[in-house]
């Protein structure tokens, strides 16, 4: 039985992030597009708010590839490793801090640096702005770290999965592993009983993923290519992967149709479902069920 606090952040963090359905497509392109030209998106920095001592403990770079890539360090310290972190979002909404946090715990867990892509966002921009970039990036590291574990969120952790398959067909180094917390790795909405878990799903709502899938897509046509829905492609070849989601969320359906296809694949893929909990709740701060998934997480990349 999900916790207490768990059933509060159900209720409340999907109303303190506007989650809602769709009016129409041309209305929530209009507000997504003035909040992206606010000074609030236009001028972010790093969100670094929700890790304590941050300035003391961290140190950061900033590179254009062309878009910005924030890189943070411990203090004085050039680790070997690598957490290249993909934040989710819906590929509409920018880092926040619960992000960094998540990544920067990771990093702390394998004595790393974290590298976290700020990647041009939708509906102003598709996959086709960034993909390239982002693989280079990730193969730039890949290259030159003794050990890369790519990690993201939502849509994060389906952008980190294409990247991987990319750098795998490119035959470039892979990762070592991979963590992706409730992936979006279906963006046809295809994937069986996606829409009886519309009607679970406190936070997410179809209506509003099937346009942000197909502004990210930028034509119909691609909405089906690996690079948008990675779950799609070709499986093989690619480095362990733990894959974490609860069952009141609208994109279990498309990561059981991933570890199915790992299974046949032969990908080692580990695949955890977690009863009755919303969607990235691993992200969610002071939660039990996060604290367990944290431990999976641990056992998975020692």
């Amino acid at each position: 039985m999900p916790s207490l606090l768990h059933e509060l952040f159900a209720y409340a963090v999907p109303r303190l992030r506007g989650a809602g359905p769709l009016d129409s497509a041309e209305a929530e392109r209009a507000r997504i597009e003035r909040w992206h030209a606010s000074p609030e998106v236009r001028e972010r920095g790093l969100p670094t708010g929700m890790v304590p001592g941050f300035g003391r403990r961290y140190e950061t770079e900033v590179r254009k590839v062309p878009f910005t890539v924030h890189t943070i360090r411990p203090r004085g310290r050039r680790p070997r490793t690598t957490v290249y972190y993909l934040h989710g979002g819906g590929y509409v909404s920018p880092a926040d801090a619960v992000h960094v946090r998540y990544a920067t715990r990771l990093a702390r867990l394998l004595d790393a640096e974290v590298v976290l892509p700020f990647y041009p966002l939708a509906p102003g921009a598709t996959w086709r702005d960034s993909h390239q970039a982002l693989a280079d990036d990730l193969a730039a590291h890949t290259a030159r770290q003794d050990r890369v574990v790519v990690a993201g969120d939502s849509a994060g952790g389906g952008l980190a999965l294409a990247l991987v398959e990319t750098l795998r067909d490119r035959g470039d180094a892979l990762s070592s592993e991979m963590v992706l917390l409730a992936p979006w790795v279906d963006l046809t909405t295809s994937t069986p009983d996606t829409r009886e878990l519309d009607a679970i799903d406190p936070w997410l709502h179809l209506d509003k993923l099937e346009a942000y899938a197909a502004w990210w897509a930028g034509d119909p046509a691609d909405l089906a290519r690996p690079e948008v829905s990675p779950g799609l492609g070709d499986l093989t070849g690619l480095p362990p992967t733990l894959v974490i989601c609860g069952t009141r969320d609208l994109l279990v359906a498309g990561c059981r149709m991933l570890a199915d296809r790992a299974k046949a694949a032969g990908w080692p893929l580990t695949y955890l479902e977690a009863p009755d909990l919303i969607h990235v709740f691993p992200l969610l701060p002071g939660l039990r069920e996060a604290r367990r998934a944290w431990r999976h997480t641990k056992e998975f990349l020692r």
